[in-house]
């Protein structure tokens, strides 16, 4: 981590900052997973519905995701940022309060709203804020505050879990949730505006034109190809995350302390993976580090869902289903950054990302399904391998980013006919020319 030494001091403040907001969003996310075994048993939900509070906060992540990076690119990333920890703050805190799924699903969708919002937000802010030669590897880095709230949420399970009975434990955890507002106060006072984003053109038009900015001709290809990207990322972590403690306690019959020993060892693999990966993105480039990850977690998934294991052994391979499902993540924030332009950065890096995060929401619901048939583990095993294909198909078309300014790309209106044109480096620059 001695890169972070030759940073200059506002980009260690950033740094700082969005890490936090993606750890504290990471705890407020992954309190749901952990409780979802007491409200099928205290509530009498059952698995399709809980399933279906998985897949509500993702969907409406997607919208979240989408106005809150058209809201970045008009008013300011540091602004909304800000806006949207408070959002997904209260709303997880207000969850401890529900009585029933209706009051639970309309707590979880408005939580979803602002868990979309800060990844657009906070992603955006991070790729124009540090230079193009520690992009990859601060991004990820930033990725791996993940693994921090999610270690966080878990030790909490645990903690809560082994002093309350578990009618209040949930709750309990829920009102734990509010904590992330107090990031808003260290990012108020020491985080600024990207220089980039102060010199870009202010936005013009209605709001709607901007969100429709995304479907411009050419930048539609780029659109599409990413959110294929994303979703195939998306869609196979939320599979085994969402369901995962369900699973350990239900149909391997762990403990509560059982399961979370086994949790905290994916997310120690979690953490290195996220890691690893950032530094492979900046040394071999987006492209390849995601090949490596993707195949790794298609493989692990397969291994740990789909074979009749033995605990032991799922207890060993927890570690490298953390490491490559996880990693997975890290060049992602890097390499949608480098594909759009400033004046359009935040809402289409906030659509692909979200769009993604949208069909992968429908993974969780669909795995409740199809689990009262073939049972749950092979449930998620099917829908995970499959999202890893379809990472891997989008790399097909994508181009390698590393090394690419992003005052270099830009997007050119045509006057006359009113289509757009991508304008990039024609070779991208290496870090030894720079």
């Amino acid at each position: 981590m001695g890169w972070i030494s030759d940073l200059e001091p506002k980009e260690r403040r950033t740094l700082s900052a969005c890490f936090g907001g993606w750890a504290l969003d990471s705890f407020d996310v992954n309190i749901y997973g952990l409780a979802i075994p007491s409200l099928l048993t205290v509530l009498h939900f059952t698995m399709a519905e809980a399933g279906m509070l998985a897949t509500v906060a993702l969907l409406l992540s997607a919208v979240g995701g989408w106005v809150t990076g058209m809201l970045s690119d008009r008013y300011g990333r540091v602004r909304i940022l800000q806006w949207t920890i408070l959002w997904f703050a209260f709303f997880t805190f207000l969850s401890g309060f529900t009585q029933n799924f209706s009051q639970l699903f309309i707590c979880r969708a408005l939580q979803g709203l602002g868990f979309g919002g800060e990844w657009a937000a906070g992603a955006v802010l991070i790729g124009e804020s540090i230079r193009d030669r520690y992009r990859g590897r601060a991004v990820g880095t930033v990725q791996s505050g993940w693994a921090i709230g999610w270690a966080a949420a878990t030790l909490l399970f645990w903690g809560v879990f082994s002093v309350l009975p578990e009618e209040l434990a949930w709750r309990v955890m829920f009102w734990f949730g509010l904590a992330p507002a107090l990031l808003v106060f260290y990012v108020r006072r020491f985080v600024p505006e990207p220089e980039l984003r102060q010199h870009a053109a202010p936005a013009h038009g209605s709001a709607l034109s901007q969100l429709m900015a995304v479907f411009q001709p050419g930048v539609l290809p780029v659109i599409i190809a990413t959110s294929i990207l994303t979703t195939g990322a998306q869609g196979g972590y939320y599979a085994v995350t969402t369901w995962l403690p369900t699973f350990l306690r239900t149909e391997r019959n762990l403990t509560v302390l059982g399961t979370s020993s086994y949790l905290l060892v994916l997310i120690a693999g979690a953490f290195a993976g996220y890691l690893t990966a950032a530094h492979l993105a900046d040394r071999l480039g987006r492209k390849p580090t995601f090949l490596v990850f993707g195949l790794g977690a298609g493989a692990i998934v397969g291994l740990y869902m789909l074979l009749p294991i033995s605990d032991a052994l799922m207890l060993v391979l927890g570690f490298p289903l953390g490491f490559f499902s996880s990693g997975t993540f890290s060049p992602m924030g890097a390499f949608l950054a480098e594909l759009f332009p400033t004046e359009i950065r935040g809402t289409a890096q906030g659509f692909a990302y979200n769009f993604g995060r949208a069909v992968g929401a429908l993974f969780p619901t669909m795995i409740g399904y199809l689990s009262a048939k073939v049972g749950l583990g092979t449930a998620i095993g099917i829908f995970t391998v499959g999202a890893y294909a379809m990472l891997l198909l989008s790399l097909l078309v994508l181009p390698e980013t590393r090394g690419r300014s992003l005052a270099d790309v830009q997007l050119q209106v045509l006057p006359v006919t009113g289509t757009a044109r991508r304008e990039v480096p024609g070779e991208l620059r290496r870090e030894a020319k720079r």
